[in-house]
């Protein structure tokens, strides 16, 4: 079990305080990162949380997978490593001529 967990389903109005919150109450909290969209600047329903072990990441786990907070059930799962994608995309320009 690694101390990451993924936290998904959550209100686009959770900031990072009460999810850090939420889990303090289970274990010493490292981080939290609540992942938020580049343009509107809004949260997308997901983020991170980092706790100081793994076992109180798997007490968090068990205790709030599921549960509702703010109106929606949390989802709850250790968080994979991260891979590469093989950078930023950026979306073609074709060749195309503008007229």
């Amino acid at each position: 079990m690694g101390k990451k967990l993924y936290v998904g389903n959550l209100s686009y109005g959770t900031d990072q305080g009460a999810l850090e919150s939420l889990f303090s109450a289970h274990g010493t909290v490292e981080s939290v990162n609540i992942i938020m969209d580049r343009e509107t600047g809004r949260s997308k329903g997901f983020g991170f949380v980092e706790m100081s072990s793994d076992d109180e990441a798997q007490s968090a786990m068990d205790a709030l997978n599921g549960q509702d907070h703010d109106g929606r059930a949390l989802n709850i799962n250790e968080a994979r490593p991260q891979t590469n994608r093989g950078g930023r995309g950026g979306g073609g320009g074709g060749g195309r001529g503008r007229y």
